[in-house]
């Protein structure tokens, strides 16, 4: 069956420029319409400019789609409740969020200010929180809804000098795993798409040639990516709790797994020699397993649902 999203909205967030503006463009292409939000600020967070959203809603409207801009902060409750309200108001629904928007603020734990923490985690986490929670009320009405946050492999691996963006896009993977069980009975699929593209935030990075830019526009297009955020927006995902990393060349799936650990008789106590002794068992993950619950494991769930 064809991806599609025909008579479905979605609400993407960041979608004014770079990875935002290719989930727009390409969800609209498969058939929704989009709530184009972007506050339009610095790549480190200062100002704000309308321009951008409305330019992607032109483009849009132009390739026969149908869009409207939002300006919107997405660290702010407020504004995350006018989004969804915005798309229920102008379409009468809404069944996909595309939590994207970002900024960056790098620098070593040790120069790091209260500031640069605070506002990083506010854009990148609470966004999350702020979306899910007006947006949930109207997905469990429906029995239906889609959501796609991007992460990042500085959360999920790590990156030197993002501590604040690290820990913000790794702790999407806490609450996908908690939002995939409290949306499952809903038909809501909660996944993460961990993006490697060529944009504004990486066109600083050290060490490119102009030569090097000019590939890597090509070979890192954020068009590479936009596909599997469409695929885990639409009808025809029936996956949650799933993290894609992808980009030019590739897609592949990050996971936290669990291994079989070391079992021993809690009657008696184990010190901390003993866990020397053990440690190479206790850290093996040569055959562990993605959980999808304390209880059972991914392949265990979907299994039984397959029954």
């Amino acid at each position: 069956m064809a991806v599609r999203l025909d008579g479905q909205v979605a609400l993407v967030t960041g979608a004014g420029r770079g990875l935002g503006r290719a989930y727009a463009m390409d969800l609209a292409k498969h058939g929704a319409k989009v709530i184009v939000n972007d506050f339009g600020g610095s790549v480190s967070g200062e100002g704000s400019d309308d321009t951008p959203a409305q330019q992607v809603v032109n483009e849009i409207k132009a390739a026969g789609g149908d869009a409207v801009a939002n300006a919107g902060d997405v660290g702010s409750y407020e504004d995350c409740f006018n989004m969804v309200k915005q798309a229920i108001d102008t379409y009468g629904r809404l069944d996909a969020i595309v939590a994207n928007a970002g900024i960056l603020r790098d620098v070593t734990i040790h120069n790091m200010s209260e500031q640069d923490w605070d506002l990083v985690i506010r854009v990148h986490l609470k966004q999350c929180y702020n979306l899910l929670r007006h947006a949930w009320p109207v997905f469990r009405q429906q029995a239906y809804g889609r959501v796609v946050m991007a992460t990042s492999t500085s959360g999920l691996i790590g990156n030197f000098g993002q501590a604040n963006y690290g820990a913000a896009k790794s702790a999407m993977y806490g609450l996908m795993n908690v939002a995939k069980l409290e949306g499952e009975k809903y038909n809501v699929m909660v996944n993460l798409i961990s993006p490697g593209a060529a944009t504004r935030m990486t066109n600083n990075l050290p060490g490119q040639t102009n030569t090097d830019q000019a590939e890597r526009d090509i070979v890192m297009a954020p068009d590479h990516v936009a596909p599997a955020v469409t695929y885990m927006c639409s009808p025809q995902c029936l996956e949650s709790g799933v993290a894609i990393e992808a980009s030019g060349g590739r897609y592949g799936r990050i996971a936290f797994v669990r291994n079989e650990g070391v079992t021993y008789d809690p009657h008696g106590f184990k010190d901390a020699d003993w866990v020397q002794a053990n440690w190479s068992k206790i850290t093996d993950i040569s055959a562990a397993k993605a959980p999808w619950s304390f209880r059972e494991t991914r392949d265990e769930h979907y299994a039984a649902k397959k029954a």
